[in-house]
């Protein structure tokens, strides 16, 4: 179990440290993962952006991701749902979390940092589905980065399976059998609020190169 997101990232670190002196672009998931990245950035000194991705709820239980769609609307949908699907709601959901999306990239005044030939890495706290990530990778990729990689936390084995066929390389640091929710191996997982997002990234913004 880890201590918290810190203690997570830091361990990311070590097992990413073959990768400082290769000035890698770290895109942090929010809003969660915000906090890691800078972590990951500062210890791989790297540069570090956001990429937003939402995951897409399920009707009446949203907490439970059928897939998910990217700023740009690529939208991915789980394998196991897609047939069951209906149109008119995915639509509604769709352009539900375009909109938070939106709005959170006017308040967090991301970098918008080219992946273009970069080596990048996407970090998160943990993966359920695996869903939002698949879309955040699959946007990226179409943005031909030299590399893509992912860092997790923690990730059930079908989920890990799932996102290494859309990386270049996938970095967990636990990988339980017995998985119900990314919380559930952390220790201090308090939310993250938009309000410190858009304060670390301001602090980013404003650190000496």
């Amino acid at each position: 179990m880890f201590k918290d997101r810190a203690d997570a990232a830091r361990q990311l670190a070590v097992r990413l440290a073959h990768l400082r002196g290769q000035h890698p672009l770290i895109l942090a998931v929010p809003r969660g993962a915000v906090p890691m990245g800078v972590i990951l950035a500062t210890a791989l000194d790297g540069d570090l952006d956001l990429i937003l991705v939402r995951k897409l709820g399920a009707p009446g239980n949203p907490e439970y991701a059928i897939g998910a769609v990217d700023e740009a609307g690529h939208v991915y949908i789980n394998p196991d749902v897609a047939a069951h699907m209906e149109m008119a709601y995915l639509a509604e959901e769709t352009a539900r979390q375009q909109a938070v999306m939106a709005r959170r990239r006017a308040q967090y005044g991301a970098a918008r940092i080219d992946p273009a030939g970069r080596l990048v890495v996407v970090v998160d706290d943990g993966v359920a589905t695996g869903a939002t990530l698949i879309a955040a990778l699959d946007a990226l990729r179409a943005r031909h980065p030299a590399r893509l990689l992912v860092a997790v936390g923690v990730a059930p084995p079908d989920a890990l399976a799932r996102l290494r066929a859309h990386a270049d390389e996938v970095v967990c640091l636990q990988v339980p059998g017995d998985f119900s929710a990314v919380g559930q191996f952390y220790r201090d997982f308090g939310e993250v609020r938009d309000d410190e997002v858009t304060a670390l990234l301001s602090a980013w913004r404003k650190t000496p190169d």
